[in-house]
């Protein structure tokens, strides 16, 4: 129904494509989509050509018919939008689960988009946070490793930098998850959201942890 009205009312020429689109939207949420990559793989895979520009419009009409909302790569230390590649994910969970025929059910990634919405439904602006960290690699050669924040949510002055994390099982994992938040030089708050039943607590960076449920209760605990 929706995809009808969506190729009748923007008179779209590839209605087979649309459905594809959001079928590849529905099966990537929560990973970096690049409307080039799309275009290219359209081609080589079902021999149709769309531009990098269609996709982009067509993308802009799940957008304007509420299907999908999507979050910009935001540079922390640079402090610019970065315009590609970014994230999209879906207003509603049912309607992404009936688009892959509730296949795919990944908790980890169904969660991520339940954070996502929950803040956009507390008035935050929400963005993927991205930091540049410079190193050495193998023989002191200089490296650059890019470390992403899940989000960057903003309303007014307030900011809040969030890591969703299904599990935490062991130091690896940890690290991964804590070390852009404590590469992050302001003072504002940063948060990992884990799935469970644990009491909210802080580190020893004073992160705040705090379990999916608690987390949607309210944004009052954003302040805990």
């Amino acid at each position: 129904m929706y995809l009808k009205d969506l190729v009748e009312r923007n008179r779209l020429q590839h209605p087979a494509e649309m459905e594809e689109l959001l079928q590849f939207y529905a099966s990537s949420v929560g990973s970096l989509s690049s409307f080039r990559k799309l275009s290219a793989t359209f081609q080589s895979v079902k021999g149709v050509s769309l531009s990098v520009n269609t996709i982009g419009a067509y993308s802009k009409h799940l957008e304007d018919a509420f299907l999908i909302g999507r979050a910009v790569r935001y540079d922390i230390k640079g402090r610019r939008y970065i315009d590609s590649p970014l994230k999209y994910y879906f207003e509603d969970l049912g309607i992404r689960n009936a688009c892959l025929n509730f296949r795919q059910q990944e908790t980890n990634h169904l969660m991520e988009n339940l954070i996502y919405n929950e803040l956009r439904m507390w008035g935050f602006s929400v963005d993927v946070g991205s930091i540049t960290v410079n190193g050495s690699g193998r023989n002191g050669v200089p490296s650059r490793q890019n470390l992403e924040v899940d989000f960057v949510a903003n309303s007014g002055h307030r900011r809040y930098y969030l890591q969703s994390a299904f599990m935490i099982p062991d130091d690896e994992k940890r690290e991964q998850e804590t070390r852009p938040l404590r590469k992050i030089s302001d003072s504002f708050r940063k948060i990992i959201v884990m799935y469970g039943n644990q009491r909210p607590y802080h580190n020893d960076d004073g992160f705040l942890i705090v379990s999916l449920r608690d987390f949607l209760k309210g944004p009052e605990v954003l302040d805990l």
